[in-house]
């Protein structure tokens, strides 16, 4: 009775070193292969038989669709296909990437006309696009609604031809060693065209050129520094490395030109270099960092201080202008005694008619007049 108890044994070698199995052939389809077990019996049994098959494992990949990236030109045609090998009595869809649905199975969902069926069959779905637009760009879903539902995703990317370069900047004819600064543009490329100047038959380069402007220009310890990396050229750099002397890896590789310090630290001090690089070659500017030490805050006694001393003078200055105008009132008014003090000596002939003349201007009493203060 001991055959019996080995037959599970039996079955998992046979089951493992079979030569048969499911197996992935090269263009991608599952193939399957049914597997025929039999059991060992001991002497004087019959000999019964087990029949395993594989399509109950890959039932689930038979069912998964499939399809491929597509890239078109701008105005061009791109068709979209998909493919499955089990449709399980459901039909594929197609959807754009705003989840619209174009076509299900053969039936046209979004009325536009640039969207046309292909073909229609159980196991495919294919559609055209046609005078496709940079807007057409995206990722469109293939769908198949079995339980659960499964999809492929096809992405679809359009390129657009750069239109006929236009060249501003010129207004007249120039002088010997004056300058001007010409700008060739293109519009509609994707991705970005790649312009060049020739004079001539020559290729003109016009290699970068970078300088570091620290942000304030004296930073100090505490405070926060931008590092701004202005690279120039034609076309402008388009990327920037910056590095620290002594310092492994390097610190930042950015499109963005600006190296930020948050809160300065003496340690930060160094010499600090900045690569900038366009398709016309690379600058490399150097910047040294001394951090100074933080400013000094004034105290509250040295500040009452200076605003008493601020009043004070204030006032002084106020009674010195008092002074001086009271000085010149009085300056005025004594002049003006003394002027009719001296009244009707001025035509004597000699100085003592002048002293009759006054003493008997002084007895007379109608022109008499005195001014007091």
């Amino acid at each position: 009775m001991g055959g019996p108890s080995a037959l599970p044994l039996l079955l998992l070698l046979a089951c493992c070193g079979a030569p048969g199995g499911a197996n992935l052939s090269q263009d991608g389809y599952w193939q399957e292969q049914d597997l025929e077990l039999g059991t060992l019996a001991p002497p004087g049994e019959a000999i019964s038989s087990t029949v395993w098959s594989s399509s109950d494992m890959l039932a689930s990949q038979d069912s998964q669709p499939w399809t491929s990236d597509e890239t078109v030109v701008a105005g061009g045609t791109v068709v979209l296909k998909c493919q499955v090998k089990d449709h399980e009595d459901s039909s594929l869809q197609w959807s754009n990437p705003a989840q619209q649905t174009l076509y299900f199975g053969e039936k046209r969902a979004l009325r536009d006309n640039r969207i046309q069926l292909v073909r229609s069959t159980p196991h495919e779905l294919s559609i055209s696009i046609s005078n496709v637009a940079l807007a057409d760009e995206g990722e469109y879903t293939c769908s198949i609604f079995t339980m659960p539902v499964r999809t492929a995703k096809s992405l679809v990317t359009v390129l657009g031809i750069p239109q006929k370069p236009i060249i501003t900047g010129y207004k007249s004819s120039l002088r010997e060693k004056e300058t001007t600064t010409l700008n060739c543009q293109s519009s509609g490329s994707k991705p970005a065209a790649q312009l060049t100047w020739r004079k001539g038959d020559q290729e003109l380069h016009d290699t970068p050129t970078a300088k570091i402007r620290p942000d304030p220009p004296h930073p100090r310890e505490g405070q926060k520094l931008l590092l701004h990396c202005e690279g120039r050229g034609n076309p402008v750099p388009q990327q920037y490395l910056w590095e620290k002397e002594g310092s492994v890896p390097p610190l930042k590789m950015t499109q963005e030109s600006a190296l930020i310090f948050p809160f300065l630290n003496k340690s930060d001090s160094g010499t600090y270099g900045c690569t900038a690089t366009s398709n016309m070659g690379s600058y490399k500017a150097y910047y040294t960092l001394n951090v100074n030490d933080p400013s000094p805050v004034p105290s509250s006694s040295s500040t009452y201080h200076a605003v008493i001393g601020g009043i004070v003078a204030f006032i002084v200055f106020l009674l010195l202008i008092l002074l001086i105008f009271l000085g010149h009132y009085l300056i005025r008014h004594k002049g003006t005694y003394l002027t009719h003090e001296a009244k009707g000596s001025d035509d004597a002939p000699d100085a003592d008619t002048a002293i009759i003349n006054a003493e008997g201007g002084q007895s007379g009493g109608d022109d008499k007049k005195e001014y007091f203060i």
